[in-house]
Order: structure tokens, then C-alpha cells, then sequence
């Protein structure tokens, strides 16, 4: 196995065509889009190092959570695996600084995956809701957890994660002159991207924060 579980920078089949589609549908994206031209979603690393990193920056910035992954790699491993988290754990509970909860949650997770009671060559086969379903079963991951592994991870098109806080944010920003919206109203914008809310939902984020968000 490689030193590198992530995978070369490969643009997403569907990235191109998406990209179009949304520029010809939305005046906002026909700005934001061709900003960035060479940067798309980038392929991410194993699907334990992905549910780990999105409970680490869970409900903080991308700026704190990449200073926590930071530490939290340091003490375990640039390439965490459940096995190296398991081992920290025996001499260093909370993780190398991370909240007791998150260091909880992601104990839990390193416990699933070890004991293989969770299997995840099957969810690339399976359809979004019954992904969120599996994951939601472990302890910690909830429904915004399990959106971001299907975007990072599984690269799914169409995802629209209403309860991530940048996401609201940037429509606020770009479409209600930076008023406060509604889950509702975040949706109804979100109508005109299906099937590709995954590429839009990526290129506001990317209007946020000068370096691309990564799981």
C-alpha cells in the first residue's frame, strides 16, 4: 500500500459538464465559476480518514479545524488509520487536544472500523440516503457528517448539505445581500442546480475561503 492513501488530483467525470450547466442556469455562478478554473473537488483519502477529519472541524472554521487536524495528525500520523488512533488513545485520551467529545466520537469510529462493523466497499454502491443511514448508525455522525463523506468521499453530484453554516453563509452573501436565510430559502435557490447542487454547493464554499475546503 502506498505511503499516500489520496489519490492524484483527478478532476470528477461529471466536474466540466456540471460547470456549464450552472453557468447557463445561475448568475451567480456564471461569476463565481470561472474564478476558478483549474481547482475542482479534489479526490480524498480513505473513507476513515474523511468521517475522522469531518468530525474534527464539525461546527468550527475551516482555519481551526485545519490547526486541530494538524495536531491531531502529528501525534497519530499524517495518514491516520484506526489502528494508530487506537494506540494514541491508550496513552493520550483526548486525541492531542481535541474536544472530549470529538476525541470520543472519533475513538468510536477507529472501534467500528477495527472491528469491522461497518463495511465500506459497499457504499459506493449504495444511493446517497442509505450511505447517510449506515453512517449515521455510528456514534457522532450525523446527517452533516455523513453529507460531507459523500461529497469528499464518494464525490456524489448532487448533495446539499443545508446544515453547514459556510453553505447558508455564502447565499446569504451572494443572493440576499448577506440577510440571514432559512433552510427553506437555501433550498428553494438550491432548486435550479440539481442534479449538480455538489458543484455549486463546492464553488460557494470556495467564495468563502482562500484555500479549497477538503475532507
Amino acid at each position: 500500500m502506498s505511503e499516500n492513501p489520496i489519490l492524484d488530483q483527478e478532476k470528477p467525470v461529471f466536474w466540466d459538464e456540471a460547470s456549464a450547466q450552472l453557468m447557463g442556469r445561475d448568475r451567480i455562478l456564471k461569476k463565481l465559476i470561472p474564478r476558478h478554473k483549474s481547482e475542482w473537488l479534489a479526490p480524498s483519502a480513505t473513507p476513515f480518514i474523511t468521517l475522522a477529519r469531518a468530525i474534527v472541524g464539525h461546527q468550527i472554521s475551516v482555519k481551526a479545524a485545519d490547526a486541530m487536524w494538524h495536531r491531531f495528525t502529528e501525534a497519530c500520523g499524517r495518514y491516520p488509520s484506526p489502528r494508530s488512533v487506537l494506540k494514541l488513545a491508550e496513552t493520550d485520551s483526548g486525541l492531542s487536544g481535541l474536544s472530549k467529545r470529538k476525541s470520543e466520537y472519533i475513538l468510536d469510529l477507529a472501534t467500528h472500523f477495527s472491528e469491522k462493523k461497518v463495511k465500506p466497499a459497499l457504499w459506493k454502491n449504495m444511493d446517497d440516503e442509505a450511505v447517510i443511514a449506515d453512517l449515521c448508525a455510528i456514534r457522532g455522525i450525523g446527517r452533516w457528517t455523513a453529507e460531507m463523506f459523500l461529497i469528499f468521499n464518494l464525490q456524489r453530484p448532487d448533495i446539499l448539505p443545508l446544515d453547514d453554516s459556510s453553505l447558508l453563509k455564502a447565499i446569504s452573501l451572494h443572493y440576499f445581500s448577506g440577510e440571514p436565510v432559512s433552510r427553506f430559502e437555501a433550498r428553494e435557490v438550491a432548486q435550479a442546480w440539481a442534479p449538480w447542487r455538489t458543484v455549486a454547493t463546492w464553488y460557494l464554499w470556495r467564495s468563502l475561503d482562500p484555500a479549497a475546503v477538503q475532507y
